[in-house]
């Protein structure tokens, strides 16, 4: 098995891989640059759509684009890593099938929005000139009659639905089941 010997407060050795009672450090890594950039897209995002200025909505859409492009590439990275070197640690053991069974089904849905979101994006700004106005200067053409911005909007707010729902999972067993659940993509399980 991977190991790097760093030790931390809780004097755990954290492994790259995961182990069946915890996640490991390649997988916490994955899990947080996630989160921190959707945060950033979701502001970068939403501002851009209501930017009063082209040159503001211009400003705020290449970090956007970019970090979207960074975002599509580090899922994918993601899910090979668990599809091929790695193994998500085994359910904890008073974990009720039904909260299981939708961890597996939000996770999946999770990864699937975001490739969506990616895809929606690309196609919004291959067919609504976007890319074309960024690199001439142009004036950003309007995009929320094009299908591909649609979408991109509706699977945004999705989303942020399913991040809510996965924070207050997260916190529900936290603070309420008391549980390892959190603690264990924190690195300190």
């Amino acid at each position: 098995m991977l190991f790097i010997e760093e030790r931390n407060p809780t004097g755990l050795t954290m492994t790259l891989k995961s182990t069946t009672d915890r996640y490991g450090a390649v997988a916490i890594a994955f899990h947080w640059l996630t989160a921190i950039l959707i945060v950033a897209l979701l502001a970068l995002g939403l501002n851009a759509a209501n930017a009063p200025t082209d040159e503001m909505r211009r400003t705020l859409l290449l970090p956007h684009i970019a970090l979207g492009i960074f975002t599509l590439v580090l899922t994918i990275a993601r899910i090979v890593w668990w599809w091929f070197f790695d193994r998500k640690p085994a359910t904890l053991p008073d974990t009720p099938p039904l909260f299981a069974s939708l961890a597996r089904i939000t996770h999946l849905l999770v990864y699937a929005v975001i490739i969506a979101l990616a895809a929606s994006g690309i196609a919004t700004n291959l067919t609504g000139g976007v890319l074309e106005a960024l690199s001439t200067g142009a004036p950003i053409p309007p995009l929320d009659e094009i299908g591909p911005r649609r979408a991109h909007g509706l699977l945004a707010w999705s989303f942020m639905a399913l991040l809510v729902l996965h924070i207050a999972a997260a916190l529900y067993h936290h603070f309420i089941r008391r549980d390892r659940t959190l603690a264990r993509m924190v690195g300190r399980a």
